[in-house]
């Protein structure tokens, strides 16, 4: 298999103590979605950490006699906080050792890139990102349709449902509206809530919601809901975790009176259990 090396070869064994990261897109769930650079990058680790999420099959992809080292975070339990796993990937690539940083989906996109970046960046460690194939455009191919779509939606918006300790519960509908498809992450727990804002903003109430659980792994499930129906749908299925709602604004829908009072009486109940992917 070709490989793409991350940098240049050091050219003596002095300039080559300090060795590399790579944060990895491990993709939505199946292993033949991720990139080649991503292989790649296994198949050179020394040393793999990787995220609850990242499904087993993709670490079959890591090179034999690599090291891993499970750095997931459950609700309720965050056994690796994140000022850890900085730590933990700078100190290993200090030690001269090629590090991989295995992420679900694509590192940038909720990812909390930025902050292993930086701490490596600090430390003067040569750090890459490697990109891979976010849940949401997954989503969309596994139903088979487009995200985006002349004459209905022609803006594609990635939100999330469960922001920062500073910020739980963000204004995640703020940029919906006609023309628009909105994919919302780390959303089942915030279904209320997001049904409520969406009707408030005008999007009718029994506008469709695709709801796509555990994309392209062994046990997805596709449901659909409406706006309305989307809370008790999520209820009624036991959906939890990792789920993409995907809700599509067609063009010439706008907001009216009967639409927004539409969400008059639902009740707004955002859950306080912060879901980190």
């Amino acid at each position: 298999m070709t490989a793409f090396p991350i940098f240049p070869q050091p050219e003596s064994c002095e300039k080559a103590r300090v060795g590399q990261i790579a944060l990895v897109g491990a993709g939505p769930g199946a292993r033949d979605l991720l990139t080649l650079r991503a292989v790649n990058r296994l198949q050179e680790a020394d040393i793999v950490f990787y995220d609850r999420l990242v499904d087993p099959d993709v670490l079959d992809l890591v090179r034999a006699g690599a090291e891993t080292v499970f750095v997931g975070k459950h609700v309720g339990a965050h056994s690796w906080p994140q000022d850890r796993i900085n730590r933990a990937i700078v100190a290993e690539a200090l030690k001269g050792r090629r590090v991989v940083r295995l992420k679900s989906g694509d590192p940038g996109i909720f990812g909390r890139a930025t902050e292993e970046l930086d701490a490596a960046r600090a430390a003067g460690i040569p750090i890459e990102l490697v990109p891979g194939v976010t849940a949401a455009s997954a989503a969309g191919a596994s139903l088979g349709k487009s995200l985006t779509e002349r004459g209905v939606a022609n803006t594609l918006v990635l939100a999330t449902g469960t922001g920062c300790a500073d910020d739980p519960f963000p204004d995640s509908t703020r940029l919906s509206g006609p023309g628009t498809t909105t994919a919302f992450y780390m959303s089942v727990r915030q279904a209320d809530r997001l049904s409520k804002d969406l009707m408030e903003s005008g999007l009718p109430p029994e506008s469709p919601v695709e709801i796509c659980v555990d994309v392209s792994k062994r046990n997805e499930r596709h449901l659909s809901a409406s706006v309305r129906s989307l809370p008790e749908i999520i209820r009624s299925n036991r959906v939890k975790g990792c789920a993409i709602l995907l809700v599509t604004w067609p063009e010439g829908v706008s907001a009216s009176p009967q639409h927004v009072n539409a969400a008059d009486g639902i009740k707004n109940e955002p859950s306080h259990v912060v879901e980190i992917a």
